[in-house]
């Protein structure tokens, strides 16, 4: 008895939590664990996504110069791809279906009320992935029993059923950035175009973009397992011309991606003021408006902190005018603002990983020239070491900050994300078991990986007939 009230019933003066509010509670929590889950699933099928794009094409330009120079360094060069991209597609497509389930059960009324518009490239994209497994199966399995050529179609077409997979997924994140083709009725889309919907606004920026970011994550990667190699064995033929390959497409990708990036940003301007605001922190609509490099932004007082200000910066890279204006957050409503901080830094990031890659393929390509050769200096083999993680983290926070900057849409415009989420309220056990299984597929993966690195050999030499593996693989760099 406390205060002559009985035991078991609140005291006098305090409210019982308001059932509307515990039910609000309960879906703000299925709301973050959703986010995390779709969040941890995706930056982690991302990976293996990007790798699945890249891994082959590098794969089919070993079969052919094998095909071109009869160097069988070429060819052993293109059987490790092979397995590689083997090991990975069999991940992505485990880590891919998981997704797919995710999409319904995690956010089951944007799939309920959008399926019927952003059906169509996901069904492409399944023809794209099944078609990519069938020649992949060839192209294991046919060496040796296919004509040469024919054996090299079937690469080249896994190769592009990679691309094309990635491109139709990316259709639909260009859908709900900016959706087209249907109109809202009620609180559902009518006359739906499925056609306009695949192909919305921003699908061209987006795609190039995000395809580009593949070839290049992947390519810096290899360039940096290649170059550990040779900084421990100089003279390893096999990965020497690997570095060479890989090398080659790690510059090329990352040359093109700053022009790349700024056609995205200039698209992205003209149609989501809202998030290219966000990216650059930008809180009050201006003309000559600075572009900020770094900075912590603070959004109460809504400036940024410890920033570096280039007058009128942002003005000339949107509209080619110094004087031009850019809006600002204040021109869209408080409730409808991206979380500005991540958002921020997350595109920072990705720049700043970007800017060290192409300045990386700049001096290579500098370095390549006066040579007459391959770059093959140490100081220059350790900068491609330390820069191989750099294509995925820009990668990953490019993706951040495409999904970041639609918030709080899950369909910019016509659905919310809170109001897509699913009502159970028990995601805290899933989200823990799929973190479980990542981390498991994660050191499967390395461990697979890992092995294929050791097993490799440092040269081949010999007739095509009497070939002979040189050195003891690659174990004593990994």
């Amino acid at each position: 008895m406390v205060g002559g009230e009985r035991a078991g019933r609140p005291a006098r003066g305090r409210a019982r939590p308001a059932a509307g509010a515990l039910r609000e509670g309960s879906r703000m929590d299925s709301l973050l664990y959703a986010r995390a889950q779709m969040g941890m699933s995706l930056a982690f099928h991302m990976i293996f996504a990007a790798a699945g794009v890249a891994l082959p094409l590098i794969m089919v330009v070993a079969d052919a110069l094998w095909q071109r120079t009869g160097d069988r360094d070429y060819l052993e060069f293109s059987k490790r791809m092979a397995k590689g991209t083997a090991i990975l597609f069999a991940v992505g497509a485990v880590s891919g279906t998981v997704l797919s389930f995710e999409l319904g059960l995690l956010w089951p009324s944007f799939m309920g009320t959008f399926g019927e518009v952003i059906g169509l490239p996901f069904s492409l994209e399944g023809f794209a992935f099944f078609t990519e497994a069938i020649f992949l199966g060839i192209y294991l399995y046919g060496r040796d029993k296919l004509p040469p050529r024919l054996h090299l179609l079937s690469g080249a077409l896994v190769a592009l059923s990679g691309a094309m997979s990635a491109f139709f997924v990316i259709l639909v994140n260009a859908c709900m950035n900016d959706p087209v083709g249907f109109t809202m009725v009620d609180g559902r889309p009518a006359d739906i175009d499925p056609i306009a919907a695949m192909f919305s606004p921003p699908w061209k920026h987006q795609t190039l973009h995000g395809i580009l970011s593949c070839y290049q994550a992947t390519a810096f990667v290899m360039t940096g397992i290649h170059a550990l190699v040779l900084l421990r064995h100089p003279g390893s033929t096999l990965f020497r011309k690997a570095f060479a390959v890989t090398l080659v497409l790690a510059g090329v990708t990352a040359l093109a991606q700053p022009f790349v990036g700024h056609y995205a940003a200039q698209e992205v301007g003209a149609r989501q003021p809202a998030k290219l605001a966000a990216m650059e922190a930008h809180f009050e609509t201006s003309a000559r408006a600075p572009l900020l490099v770094g900075g912590l932004p603070d959004v109460e007082r809504g400036e940024v902190d410890h920033a570096i200000e280039i007058p009128a910066g942002l003005s000339v890279l949107l509209h080619g005018d110094p004087d031009a204006v850019v809006p600002g957050l204040d021109s869209v409503p408080r409730d409808a603002w991206p979380p500005v901080t991540a958002t921020h830094l997350a595109f920072q990031v990705m720049v700043a990983a970007g800017s060290a890659m192409a300045l990386l393929a700049v001096v290579g390509a500098v370095l390549a020239w006066r040579r007459r050769g391959i770059p093959d200096q140490r100081a220059f083999l350790w900068a491609a070491v330390l820069a191989s993680p750099l294509g995925i983290v820009a990668m990953e926070a490019g993706w951040f900050v495409t999904e970041l900057g639609r918030q709080p849409w899950i369909v910019r415009g016509a659905m919310r994300t809170r109001d897509a989420v699913t009502p159970f309220p028990h995601l805290a056990a899933p989200f823990w078991m799929f973190t479980a299984l990542y981390i498991f597929l994660g050191v499967v993966v390395v461990y697979l990986l890992v092995r294929q690195l050791r097993a490799a050999p440092l040269g081949v030499t010999g007739a095509p007939g009497g070939a002979r593996a040189v050195g003891g693989g690659a174990a004593d760099a990994s």
